[in-house]
């Protein structure tokens, strides 16, 4: 007779797996908790439980990949392991691992909410250009930030150690039957670890990726609910980062799109300044004077210096943004790249020869160039970055310390950078020593985490939904100052002056936690020397890969490059489209005319009206112009595979030998129109 305990292994093993299981669910609920906002809007008791059922299958794959050896060490049939000693060594094992994954979870549940997606291993990379003292005080920081978050990691690691179950088939006394259980059940185990592994128990089921989360879903942001970090860590290890779709024949995919801007014939060149402010974290939704639909006609925001600025400036009501992260944004303003799958610098790619706005002007129309971020050098890549786009120098929070003029360190946050008031200053006080014309761009900080508001400033700018609105108040001030000091050098009224975000945080309006809204950033052209660059554009649709190409216009540049976004100014608004990248899902959003399509690499899943249905409750994916609909989606094709290839045949820039195939005569996206813009004008 075969005795229970010979069973003890299986049953054990079975109850510290569910445990496991029932930890992922709760940091699954931490997640929602943490990130209300994002979801609350598209949640219903019946949909939430959906999603959470949905995630079980992501979670087993997680659960079953960072478990083998453990699985393996509980099964394996050696009847001499079956000691108390043995298995408190397993314990330590089992408890670590898991604790570090469910660790990988709980971090998520605050970095979900700026980066947009669940962490994959490129992050890794993201941060390697951090200094180890830097990191640790950023993480410091986050820890005392959300202490609860580490508390409950700490419970979560306490109740896996001590809930923890071993077998009690020791000594082995009947070891024939011991072996016989112990095989069996092992020579099951394995074919059912590696089904969970993959996803399916079937031969046709190809293992599960992150883009699987969509089936489950509906709209893309939520497959971040229904996936775990863990599984994302583990199914990003090792891959590939641009795979070229075979979606349309080459000579096709040209004739729909090309990257390759030409100028026309008639093209004079103007010898502009150009100044690039790039503002960390602002969303459209901060700028008052661009929402007058919030709080009944009400809203004043918190930019009061940029509401002022724009009465003298052009911008869209339809502007957005390509990625959530910094690293996306910087080279979507730059060097019109736009962000798919994975943030350019943080692949291969990123050893690629690129061309920017700077490396344009610098190599081929003799202007000097610089780029500026307060930081730690080499902080985010971002000094690799711009040197490897052609700007000549860097000024970052070293420059900053040397100059004898500043108050060094003592304007360092503690954390992250220095100051922006100060730091603004600084810039305009080094661009009045660059010959001109010059080519500058800034990277603003002060509205980047920790958000340290100056001592000197408590209480003087509104506090909104959280501590982020109160730092884009100061930021703002920042600006103001730069600007005040800006127009009184002699280089001011030859200057354009171009004004975005690297991407949205903080955004709370119902308007702004879209699948869309997440996207809405500000874009304003500021020409002091062109009194009717101005205006409030509300047909057009503008990203920041069209910042590029459009200072480019405004200038009269005559050379050709690559870019993949449009000139705002000379592509009439029929023609104008927006493409960005839902990293939490793998799903693409385009924009053209008046509607959105979400495609999903194969097909499109959904479609909305954007400019009527902000909320984006209306899927009209059947409804809408089928022939509309294949438009759209063939030129979205035409863009992901030339993208692709582009990236990964090196083929973003055109030299003069260049081989690349140019067309004599340039489309719609590349020409400067006859057609002259009309701009809505603010009333002064």
């Amino acid at each position: 007779m075969i005795k229970k305990e010979l069973f003890s292994n299986v049953l054990t093993l079975a109850w510290n797996l569910l445990l496991v299981y029932v930890c992922y669910t709760l940091c699954r609920l931490a997640f929602l908790f943490v990130n209300w906002d994002t979801f609350s809007g598209n949640l219903s008791w019946g949909y939430t439980i959906s999603l959470l059922g949905a995630g079980i299958i992501f979670d087993t794959t997680a659960i079953l990949y960072s478990n083998a050896l453990f699985i393996l060490l509980f099964l394996l049939p050696l009847h001499w392991k079956e000691t108390p000693s043995f298995y408190k060594g397993v314990r330590w094992i089992f408890t670590i691992v898991n604790t570090f994954f469910l660790i990988t979870n709980l971090i998520d549940c605050v970095y979900f909410r700026f980066s947009g997606r669940r962490t994959t291993m490129t992050v890794f990379q993201e941060f390697k250009n951090e200094g180890e003292g830097n990191l640790a005080s950023i993480f410091l920081d986050e820890f005392m930030s959300y202490w609860y978050l580490v508390v409950f990691a700490a419970l979560l690691s306490y109740a896996i150690y001590k809930l923890y179950r071993s077998p009690q088939n020791f000594p082995v006394k009947q070891k024939l039957s011991y072996y016989v259980v112990q095989l069996v059940t092992l020579l099951i185990a394995v074919p059912f670890t590696v089904f969970g592994m993959r996803g399916g128990m079937t031969t046709a089921t190809r293992p599960i990726t992150l883009s699987n989360a969509n089936q489950y879903v509906r709209r893309p942001l939520d497959a971040g609910l229904v996936l775990n970090t863990p599984f994302s860590l583990f199914r990003t290890l090792g891959k590939t980062t641009f795979v070229t779709p075979n979606y349309l024949p080459d000579s096709e995919a040209v004739a729909v799109y090309s990257p390759i801007h030409i100028p026309t014939d008639s093209v004079a060149f103007r010898p502009m300044n150009v100044v690039v402010i790039i503002w960390e974290g602002v969303s459209k939704q901060h700028v008052g004077s661009l929402n007058p639909q919030l709080e009944n006609g009400t809203y004043k925001g918190y930019t009061p210096f940029i509401d002022s600025l724009l009465t003298r400036s052009l911008t869209f009501q339809y502007s957005y943004s390509n990625g959530r992260k910094s690293i996306d944004g910087m080279p979507s303003v730059l060097s019109s790249i736009p962000s798919f799958v994975e943030p350019f610098f943080l692949t291969p790619s990123a050893l690629n020869d690129v061309s920017s706005v700077a490396g344009e002007l610098t190599k081929y129309k003799g202007y000097t160039s610089a780029f500026f971020h307060g930081a730690m050098n080499g902080s985010m890549g971002f000094q690799a970055f711009a040197r490897s786009v052609g700007f000549q120098k860097y000024f970052g929070r070293t420059e900053y310390n040397e100059d004898p003029n500043y108050n060094g360190d003592a304007d360092f946050d503690g954390t992250w950078a220095i100051g922006d008031e100060e730091f603004l200053q600084f810039y305009c006080d080094r661009m009045s020593e660059m010959k001109e014309p010059f080519v500058t761009s800034v990277f603003t900080a002060s509205s980047h985490g920790p958000f340290v508001l100056p001592e000197r400033y408590k209480g003087k700018f509104p506090v909104g939904e959280d501590p982020f609105s109160e730092l884009i108040g100061y930021s703002d001030y920042a600006i103001g100052r730069f600007f005040e000091k800006a127009e009184k050098q002699p280089w001011f009224k030859n200057t354009l002056f171009v004004i975005t975000a690297d991407h949205t945080s903080g955004n709370y309006y119902p308007d702004y936690v879209t699948d869309l809204g997440y996207y809405k950033v500000p874009v304003i052209f500021y020409a002091p020397g062109m009194p009717d660059l101005k205006g409030l554009d509300t047909v057009k649709i503008v990203e920041q890969i069209d910042i590029m190409p459009t200072v480019l216009g405004i200038l009269g540049y005559d050379r050709p490059y690559v870019g993949f976004g449009q000139d705002a100014l000379h592509t009439p608004a029929s023609e104008k489209f927006a493409v960005n990248y839902i990293h939490a899902s793998g799903i693409y959003q385009f924009l053209k005319g008046d509607y959105l399509i979400q495609f999903d690499g194969e097909k499109v899943i959904h479609a909305y009206r954007f400019r009527t249905d902000v909320l984006m409750k209306d899927d009209v994916k059947d409804s809408m112009p089928q022939e509309v609909r294949k438009e759209m989606e063939t030129q979205l094709k035409s863009i992901i595979q030339q993208y692709m290839q582009r990236m990964n045949n090196n083929e973003l820039v055109i030299e003069n030998n260049s081989k690349q195939h140019i067309k004599s005569k340039p489309d719609f996206h590349e020409a400067r129109t006859s057609e002259s813009p009309v701009y809505f004008l603010y009333k002064e």
